[in-house]
């Protein structure tokens, strides 16, 4: 167990630097996509022909890149991680990892609503059960040490040390395991301590702090948890039908119709540069600055058709920040509706936001400890706890009530040629 433990500090420390490193990737594309839109905004029809056409290139290589030398590196990943974990797949090569790399950078960078958590989240696993085999530990301890770097991972993708611990056993194993526990911590640790020498010990959402809603104001956030609940339904159900179409009703290559989508992502970005990318820049601005009504109604439909036809793409994505995205969008649109209508007595809508995201994303993955702890290290927003708890209650209900299964087990196996 000792062995085991030091093992998964290195193996975190290791999963931290590539998240780190995959973070700084994906500003920096980020930041080229924002110069290129700037640089060539006078150029009119030409400018836009450009963009269209470097947009729809870069989403076709990444999509090729996942064809040719890693099919499991396609979508999240997670899917795959969990599949690895409960014995039904072996792990990916080693040449996933580049792919997972260089296909994401590429997908993400130039505007398609995906998350770098699942990216970060497989690299973060691949790379524990490599080292794993390299020490020579067995075929339980290596998939102990999988588990371990997918948490870190997702610590790093988000710097929530917490959350994807939490994660690991509330979605990933499904069970509690001692020395998965151990591990798991010990790698999300040593991942966050070696990320924050990149990127900082800011939360990755910082919020000023809001106030301890009244606790007669409860029902509201329960009520809004019963909004995101219905939301979630639909949105896996969305996922799941845009990639059957994909794959079934469109006569394509993947390459193709990655072009496709990354061409209509170019368009997007011309007029609407706002709106697309991965959601981390969005969300924020919708916590610190707030939106209109109408803003908030079109930007939600937006991103959610979005998000769903950039996951069918083929390329390398998670769906963590975009489900954030939508659910701080519609949880500021109802914390606005109920402004209006209970003036001073109504929280502030910022509170709704980050109570939505919690709310939308258990609604979505069915991972209620994790969505809470999630928003309360990436905001720093611990007074909103008991809040967060009501809400993410009742989205767990609505679709359990439903009988709409998580997005990831409807990933795996909900489509003919399931995605991971």
């Amino acid at each position: 167990m000792l062995a085991l433990a030091l093992l998964a500090v290195l193996v975190g420390a290791i999963a931290g630097l590539l998240g780190a490193l995959f973070r700084l990737a994906l500003d920096r594309a980020n930041d080229w996509r924002n110069q290129l839109l700037h640089a060539v905004a006078d150029w009119e029809l030409l400018g836009l022909g450009l963009v269209v056409v470097l947009t729809a290139a870069a989403a076709a290589l990444a999509a090729a890149l996942v064809r040719w030398y890693a099919p499991q590196a396609k979508g999240s990943g997670i899917p795959h991680v969990e599949a690895v974990l409960a014995g039904r797949v072996p792990a990916a090569p080693l040449m996933l990892l580049p792919v997972k790399v260089v296909g994401g950078v590429l997908a993400i960078g130039v505007g398609l609503a995906l998350g770098r958590e699942g990216p970060s989240v497989q690299l973060g696993a691949n790379t524990s059960h490599l080292l794993g085999g390299l020490f020579r530990r067995n075929a339980a301890d290596c998939r102990t040490l999988l588990a371990a770097g997918a948490g870190a991972g997702l610590a790093t993708a988000f710097s929530v040390p917490i959350a994807g611990a939490v994660f690991v056993l509330e979605e990933l194993v499904r069970r509690f395991d001692t020395r998965i526990t151990i591990a798991t911590l010990a790698a999300s640790a040593s991942a966050i301590a070696v990320a924050q020498w990149f990127l900082g010990a800011r939360p990755d959402l910082d919020v000023p702090e809001i106030a301890l809603p009244h606790l007669v104001i409860t029902p509201l956030f329960a009520l809004l948890g019963v909004v995101m609940g219905l939301l979630g339904v639909v949105y896996n159900r969305a996922m799941i039908a845009t990639e059957e179409f994909a794959e079934q009703r469109l006569p394509l290559p993947v390459e193709a119709r990655a072009a496709l989508v990354g061409a209509g992502v170019g368009l997007a970005a011309w007029w609407l540069p706002q709106l697309i990318g991965g959601g981390e820049t969005l969300t924020l601005h919708l916590l610190k600055d707030g939106d209109t009504v109408a803003a908030l109604i079109f930007g939600f439909l937006f991103r959610f058709v979005l998000g769903a036809v950039s996951y069918a793409a083929g390329t390398p994505g998670g769906l963590f920040a975009p489900l954030l995205a939508l659910g701080a969008q519609g949880g500021l649109l109802y914390g606005l509706l109920c402004q209006r209508l209970l003036g001073g007595l109504a929280p502030s809508p910022t509170a709704f936001a980050i109570v939505g995201m919690a709310a939308l994303f258990t609604a979505a993955v069915r991972a209620p400890v994790t969505g809470i702890v999630l928003l309360a290290e990436m905001t720093g927003s611990f007074n909103l706890l008991l809040p967060m708890l009501a809400g993410c209650w009742t989205a767990m209900t609505v679709p359990t009530l439903c009988g709409c299964p998580p997005i990831y087990d409807l990933l795996r196996v909900g489509s003919p040629k399931a995605r991971d």
